[in-house]
């Protein structure tokens, strides 16, 4: 099993697709690492040499962050965003959607389920 930036990719799948498991990387950058390191994104996982996984780990390192450094990078860009008092860090504070989605309706993912109120609930207990 090819292990890459800290993930151990799946070994029956093309290393185009394997790559995507790493945080950070989707297909374009997929394909744009595999380009540069002369790999055939055909391949399957299971099949690279060591020569072949090792091109790729220094294209990934060179490209830029992938896994914890992007995570941690994006958590202080959230966190920067808080202490400044900017819009966004507030809606971030309250969990509430940050890029102008409308929030009368919708934006169930990002709040949560609905609280119900109280009044609602006794309806439903009395007609059943």
């Amino acid at each position: 099993m090819a292990r890459i930036a800290g993930v151990d990719l799946p070994r029956q799948k093309r290393i185009e697709i394997g790559l995507t498991y790493i945080y950070g990387i989707g297909r374009a950058r997929s394909l744009r690492i595999l380009g540069k390191a002369k790999v055939d994104p055909a391949t399957k996982v299971d099949q690279l040499t060591e020569d072949q996984a090792a091109k790729i780990r220094t294209v990934i390192d060179e490209e830029g962050m992938v896994e914890g450094d992007l995570r941690k990078d994006i958590q202080m860009n959230i966190k920067r965003l808080i202490e400044i008092g900017a819009y966004r860090g507030a809606r971030h504070r309250r969990n509430l959607p940050v890029r102008g989605q409308r929030t009368h309706t919708n934006a169930r993912t990002r709040k949560g389920p609905r609280r119900m109120t109280v009044a609602i609930k006794r309806k439903a207990t009395a007609k059943t």
